[in-house]
């Protein structure tokens, strides 16, 4: 990866995500050692302090992946809520983990299955727990 780029992670989604990666099921899976270096380099602020422009777990997200280009929006999920729902992405995948803390106009450079990397960049948070005064999930 290239120079990584500040992310925010509040104290609430920290305490959650290290659990879940703790989990053993999951702590066996490599390939989200990635997602685990990210939480240990992360700002980490109370819910009410977050920035409104950051991507924090359940926000809704508007993103761009090169080098296709392609433009998503999407819910950022805990594996348990993507179930059979649409419109949601997995933190523990790949995009899903790039993802988480960055704010707007940020990108990332990210590794995906098969070696390769992708860019994954941040167009609009429409949707942020925190600025929506949910400050417990």
């Amino acid at each position: 990866m290239n120079s990584l780029p500040h992310i925010t992670v509040s104290t609430l989604d920290l305490v959650r995500l290290r659990a879940l990666l703790d989990a053993p099921d999951v702590q066996a899976q490599p390939e989200l050692d990635d997602l685990r270096m990210e939480l240990d380099r992360a700002r980490v602020v109370e819910p009410e302090a977050m920035p409104p422009n950051v991507a924090t777990m359940n926000s809704t997200i508007k993103f761009v992946i090169e080098p296709s280009g392609k433009e998503f929006e999407l819910t950022l999920s805990y594996p348990e809520d993507v179930r059979g729902q649409a419109g949601r992405i997995s933190v523990l995948a790949p995009v899903g983990s790039a993802l988480l803390g960055l704010s707007v106009g940020q990108e990332i450079e990210w590794p995906v299955p098969g070696g390769k990397t992708v860019r994954v960049r941040v167009i609009d948070v429409s949707y942020q727990p925190e600025r929506s005064g949910e400050l417990t999930r």
